[in-house]
């Protein structure tokens, strides 16, 4: 069940890499992520609707997913800039140092167990943004920066998502993150606003479907699995990726680039397998999953 969820957010996630920057050739970063938080909202309302409506949505734990959904709306801003300025083989390959965020923050946070292999998958994965990125050449891009810095985003926002589950729902987790970033990003939407065209407007329209409900499926994923198990399972995504950067906008990716995203597939690849934990004790089993209502 895991893997299935997971594969719904792979597929939009693809999804929104290209209709993210065929709509921020004329759209604000900003106006892009109110648009999409706004018109998220809106499309999501008929599954909670269904759910017994917005009174379904309270929750005790404000706090939390208003921390969570301000960290995931600093991650996304920084991810659909940093497509503007590197090839989008070269954001999603460095976006996939999120596992090992994950698998830092859910040790931290969630009592997962680090084991041998997790820690070499995060040496690799290191190792790999290191390939990437170059810093000994001298000739770093600001958008490499930028993407690692949406990866570390992202990660704490994946391991508080799995947080979240032990008591909330799937629904009310996307909810709140779109709310919350409606309101944190109107200001500076205002400030920058421009009136689409009809052609962008069809864009920011699958951008918000698509970012809507990849959340959701990521929220689902999470309650069948541990966080560090779940994340990995879009490696798809750097080769794919890729191969519709060279289709769609002919970017090449040189040879060490490709050698980065291979350590870094390989650090997730690594992160999948169980072992001894590095107390030296076996890794604690998942523990027993929760179900949630829509």
């Amino acid at each position: 069940m895991a893997a299935l969820w997971m594969s719904g957010w792979l597929v939009q996630l693809l999804v929104i890499a290209v209709a993210g920057r065929e709509a921020l050739q004329q759209l604000n970063v900003f106006q892009l992520m109110e648009m999409r938080a706004t018109v998220g909202l809106f499309l999501l309302y008929p599954l909670i609707h269904l759910g017994g409506g917005l009174s379904t949505m309270k929750t005790q734990r404000l706090p939390q997913h208003v921390g969570r959904a301000l960290i995931h709306y600093g991650a996304q801003l920084s991810w659909f800039f940093a497509l503007t300025l590197i090839p989008i083989g070269q954001v999603v390959a460095i976006e996939f140092t999120m596992p090992i965020w994950t698998a830092i923050l859910a040790a931290m946070l969630l009592g997962e167990r680090i084991t041998v292999w997790k820690v070499a998958a995060i040496a690799f994965g290191i190792l790999g943004v290191l390939v990437i990125v170059r810093p000994a050449t001298g000739a770093v891009n600001p958008g490499q920066l930028i993407a690692l810095g949406a990866a570390v985003g992202f990660g704490i926002s994946i391991a508080l998502v799995k947080f979240l589950t032990r008591t909330e729902s799937a629904l009310a987790i996307v909810f709140w993150m779109l709310a919350v970033q409606s309101i944190a990003g109107l200001i500076p939407t205002l400030l920058v606003w421009t009136w689409p065209s009809p052609a962008v407007w069809g864009w920011v329209m699958v951008i918000a479907f698509c970012g809507t409900f990849s959340h959701f499926c990521m929220a689902r994923a999470m309650l069948y699995a541990d966080a560090t198990i779940v994340v990995p399972m879009d490696f798809l995504r750097v080769p794919l990726t890729a191969i519709m950067g060279w289709l769609i906008y002919a970017e090449r990716l040189d040879l060490l680039t490709l050698l980065g995203a291979a350590l870094i597939l390989g650090s997730n690849l690594l992160n999948l397998k169980p072992g001894v934990a590095v107390s030296g004790q076996p890794a604690a089993p998942a523990a027993a999953r929760h179900s949630a209502k829509l």
